[in-house]
C-alpha cells in the first residue's frame, strides 16, 4: 500500500470523525444531550451506529470532543516550561495565552453549548471526572520530577519528554513502583507535596473554568469574559504565589 493511499485513508477517517462530531453537536443543541441517541447521530451523519461508537466509545465524548487536550493541558504546560519557570508560572502563563486565544478547552464554548452541558446531569458528571483526570495528570508529572531528596527536579526537561501522560491522565512511563505507592518511603513527603501543589493548581483552574461558564450562561460575550477573567486569574494565582512560586522551578539543562 502506497504512502499516498495511507494518507488518503487517514484523511478520510479524520473527515468522518469530524462529520460525526458536527452532526452530534447540532443534535445536542437542538434536542439536548440526554434526549439524543447514538442512532439519531448515526442517522444524521449517514453512518452505522458501530461507526459512531468506534470513533467515540462514550456518548459524552461526542459533546466534550476536546477531552483529551483538556485532560493533558495542565501537565503539558508544566512539562514544556522553560528554565527558570516554576509549575505555577507555567500554568499561569498557559492560562493567559488560552484566554487571549478564546480557547474552548478552558471554557469558551458559547452560551448554547454551555447551557447544554449545564442541563445534562450526565455531562456535568463527566466534566467533573475530566477535571479530576486533569489534576491527576499534573500530579503524575510532578511526581516524576522528584529526586531522592524529595524535591522537584527537572528530570522531565533533561529527557526532553513533552507528553508525560496519556489521554486518561496515566503516566506513560513503564516499570518501577508508582510514586503514590512510596508514600511511606524515603520520597513519600515529596510525593505528597507534589500532589498538594497539583491539587492547588487544579483547584484554581477548576474555579476559573466554572466562572467562565457562569459568565457565558449569563450572556456575556467572549471579550467581556476574557477581560474579567484576566483580572480574576491574576488575583487567584497571586494568592498561590507565596506558597508555591518556587516549587518545581526548572533548572537550566
Amino acid at each position: 500500500m502506497s504512502i499516498d493511499t495511507l494518507g488518503l485513508r487517514e484523511q478520510k477517517k479524520r473527515e468522518t470523525r469530524q462529520a460525526i462530531s458536527d452532526h452530534a453537536t447540532q443534535l445536542f443543541l437542538q434536542r439536548g444531550f440526554d434526549r439524543t441517541t447514538i442512532a439519531d447521530i448515526a442517522g444524521a451523519a449517514r453512518v452505522a451506529k458501530m461507526t459512531v461508537t468506534n470513533y467515540f466509545p462514550r456518548k459524552e465524548d461526542l459533546a466534550l470532543d476536546h477531552h483529551e487536550a483538556f485532560v493533558a493541558g495542565l501537565a503539558e504546560a508544566v512539562a514544556r516550561r522553560p528554565p527558570g519557570e516554576s509549575a505555577l508560572g507555567a500554568v499561569r502563563r498557559a492560562y493567559a495565552q488560552a484566554l487571549e486565544q478564546r480557547d474552548p478547552v478552558i471554557g469558551f464554548t458559547g452560551r448554547d453549548f454551555a447551557r447544554m452541558i449545564a442541563d445534562s446531569p450526565t455531562l456535568v458528571a463527566r466534566l467533573r471526572d475530566l477535571h479530576e483526570q486533569r489534576e491527576e495528570a499534573l500530579a503524575r508529572l510532578l511526581t516524576t520530577e522528584i529526586d531522592r531528596t524529595g524535591e522537584a527536579s527537572d528530570e522531565t526537561g533533561r529527557t526532553g519528554e513533552t507528553d508525560p501522560t496519556d489521554a486518561t491522565g496515566r503516566s506513560s512511563g513503564t516499570g518501577g513502583t508508582p510514586p503514590e505507592d512510596n508514600v511511606g518511603g524515603e520520597a513519600g513527603g515529596g510525593v505528597i507535596v507534589a500532589r498538594a501543589v497539583a491539587a492547588q493548581l487544579a483547584a484554581a483552574d477548576r474555579l476559573l473554568f466554572r466562572e467562565l461558564q457562569r459568565r457565558t450562561l449569563a450572556g456575556q460575550d467572549d471579550d467581556e469574559i476574557a477581560g474579567a477573567l484576566a483580572e480574576t486569574a491574576r488575583r487567584v494565582f497571586d494568592l498561590l504565589e507565596p506558597a508555591i512560586s518556587t516549587y518545581a522551578v526548572r533548572r537550566p539543562a
